[in-house]
């Protein structure tokens, strides 16, 4: 291939003069990441760089000037053609930060993004006021709610429970990560069906119900919403772990008609939801008869995020 010819990618780029150092391959692909439709082209840019060399994003910027082998610029091109078909950099790369925890994730589990963090601060908040909390998460899929958790609390016992087994997969090699498979137990089934038998019968006295506080960030878009997703989430994330029914809310009305047969005495459930559903999910929590409490809270832009309804006293 003549340096006429050669491009960072398979579509038309400007004709080689100079080498290919890894500043002017940031430079290139932020610009046709940009055209492509990328909300973050230069941080893509560099994500997938860093991938591609094998090191560290910070390393990048101490390495401007030097020029890539063919090897890693044969990868990033692979890498920017996708990335520019709008698959997502975190299921390029296989991670993502969450929580400031390092997660594995694969197209079988949601990607963990920042409004999540807000669930895991009001778990945190709850589980923190008790000896040795006993949690559950539901919709485990990366465990990144459960390991978040389980990591920034040393007492609690998590059980995390995932129809998906694709997703327990990613799971258990995330908790094993992160060594917390001494407290934290993975279960296949549908919401609180994996617990049915299981959990009753565990050889973990922390994990046996009745839990402390049951958090979810359960599938809460519309159906007829899926469609007018971004493309990034639409043809790449799983639907299961998206699609909320018919208005949303399909799951989330499950979870709270169901949990208070699984609470303790005093007992929370945490949810995360979408704002504009925040009013609909009080109601329902209020329409079950069994919670005292339902307070919406919001995240860190001010927008209603997580629902926090408190069992009914006895």
């Amino acid at each position: 291939m003549t340096n006429n010819q050669e491009s960072m990618t398979n579509s038309s780029s400007p004709p080689q003069q100079q080498p290919w150092t890894v500043r002017r391959v940031l430079e290139w692909t932020t610009g046709h990441l940009q055209k492509h439709g990328s909300d973050t082209p230069r941080l893509d840019a560099e994500v997938l760089l860093a991938h591609a060399k094998n090191c560290k994003r910070i390393q990048l910027y101490t390495s401007y000037d030097e020029e890539l082998p063919e090897a890693v610029r044969a990868h990033m091109r692979e890498l920017v053609q996708r990335r520019a078909n709008r698959e997502p950099v975190a299921y390029l790369v296989g991670h993502k930060e969450f929580f400031s925890l390092d997660l594995r994730v694969t197209p079988a589990v949601l990607i963990p993004r920042p409004d999540t963090e807000t669930l895991v601060l009001e778990v945190l908040a709850a589980a923190k006021t008790l000896s040795e909390p006993k949690l559950l998460d539901l919709c485990t899929g990366s465990g990144c709610v459960a390991i978040a958790v389980a990591k920034n609390c040393p007492a609690a016992r998590v059980t995390a429970t995932d129809l998906s087994a694709a997703a327990l997969k990613i799971a258990r090699e995330n908790v094993e990560t992160h060594k917390l498979a001494e407290r934290v137990t993975l279960m296949e089934g549908d919401l609180f069906a994996a617990l049915a038998e299981e959990a009753r019968f565990s050889e973990k006295p922390g994990f046996i119900p009745p839990f402390d506080v049951i958090a979810s960030n359960p599938p809460y878009v519309p159906t007829a919403e899926i469609e007018r997703l971004e493309a990034d989430v639409r043809a790449f994330e799983p639907r299961n772990a998206l699609d909320g029914g018919l208005d949303g809310l399909g799951v989330i009305r499950r979870i709270l008609h169901e949990a208070p047969d699984w609470l303790s005495p005093g007992g929370s459930v945490v949810l995360e939801l979408s704002p504009e559903q925040a009013d609909a999910v009080q109601r329902i929590a209020r329409e079950t008869g069994r919670y005292g409490e339902a307070s919406v809270i919001k995240d860190l832009a001010g927008r209603p995020r997580v629902l926090r309804a408190k069992l009914s006293p006895a």
